[in-house]
């Protein structure tokens, strides 16, 4: 049975890893070399694709943290999580709900739902 909570939580922590080197790792052992990642302002394919989107969102917003939002939960080889990112320590600016199709226990696609975001971020 897949855990859905380690699933999510190595996700937040994939986007929260700031070593280029550690987040190919991550990426290597626990997504699909053929994932995808989707949501209303980028988009990306493998490996290199969701590294580069997630370094984007690092260089934009430098001292912000992702986390999780509750509890995450799921089905067969599918997850949903919502997440927070912001500054340490305060409610979390923009927020927003992933949903994941696994293969195999990693994920193979996520698409991506902001359901908080201030004007300008």
């Amino acid at each position: 049975m897949t855990d859905i909570r380690s699933i999510a939580q190595g996700y937040i922590d994939l986007w929260n890893e700031r070593m280029p080197s550690r987040r190919r790792e991550i990426l290597a052992t626990n997504w699909t070399s053929d994932a995808r990642y989707v949501d209303p302002l980028m988009s990306g394919e493998g490996h290199d694709g969701v590294d580069a989107l997630i370094a984007g969102v690092q260089q934009k917003f430098p001292d912000f943290k992702f986390s999780l939002i509750g509890e995450p939960n799921g089905f067969g080889d599918h997850a949903r999580f919502s997440w927070g990112l912001g500054p340490d320590g305060v409610d979390s600016p923009i927020k927003g709900t992933d949903f994941a199709v696994l293969k195999e226990g990693r994920i193979r696609s996520i698409t991506g739902f902001l359901d908080q975001v201030p004007q300008g971020a």
